[in-house]
């Protein structure tokens, strides 16, 4: 008597089933299923694709930079330098006319120039000292062709600097308006000027 084969114990997957299970179950019954069509090679998942574009190179550290110095002003101390050079300039400029009897102008440019230089170097950048340093610059040049007519007229008369200058006063500022001409009032401006700018670069 010949034995019947045993029917399997449950009904055949269907391809229903196979959709609803796990993805995972699916790739490990085939292997293959994410073969690109017509290739043959796998495709690689999603998550594994490298992104189109540039890579980003990792930063290299930079150091901060350095805050900026802060600017450096004393303006009393600026001040003090100005008025100090604006009397030996004074003082310098009188002693050139009295020797040669003439307004010289580079001899004002001088002027200008030692009182901005003081004033800059010493105060540092502050906006009063060049106004200060302009006005000091007509002060010293004035003050100069003063005694430069003092140290003639002592000459003249035989007689001490002190006591013309400081005793006959108002003979000297006489004589100035006397002699004072354009180009002595351009020697004020060239003094102005000069005094004005050394200031400013003299602050950098």
């Amino acid at each position: 008597m010949s034995q019947s084969s045993m029917p399997p114990s449950g009904p055949p997957a269907t391809n229903l089933e196979k959709a609803e299970q796990p993805e995972e179950a699916q790739q490990a019954e085939n292997p293959y299923a994410d073969q690109q069509p017509g290739t043959g090679t796998p495709t690689a998942p999603q998550s594994e694709v490298p992104q189109q574009g540039f890579p980003t190179a990792p930063g290299y550290p930079v150091a901060p930079a350095p805050p900026a110095a802060p600017a450096r002003t004393n303006v009393v101390l600026g001040l003090a330098a100005a008025v100090g050079a604006a009397l030996v300039a004074a003082g310098v400029y009188g002693a050139i006319i009295g020797a040669t009897r003439h307004e010289i102008g580079w001899a004002a440019v001088g002027v200008g120039f030692l009182i901005g230089l003081a004033a800059g170097r010493v105060g540092g950048r502050s906006p009063v000292l060049p106004i200060v340093s302009v006005v000091l610059s007509v002060g010293s040049v004035y003050l100069g062709q003063l005694i430069g007519e003092a140290m003639i007229g002592a000459k003249d008369n035989g007689v001490g600097f002190n006591e013309v200058f400081f005793q006959h006063f108002d003979w000297v500022q006489e004589a100035w308006k006397a002699e004072a001409d354009p180009l002595t009032f351009v020697f004020f401006a060239i003094a102005a000027y000069v005094a004005f700018s050394s200031t400013q670069k003299a602050g950098r």
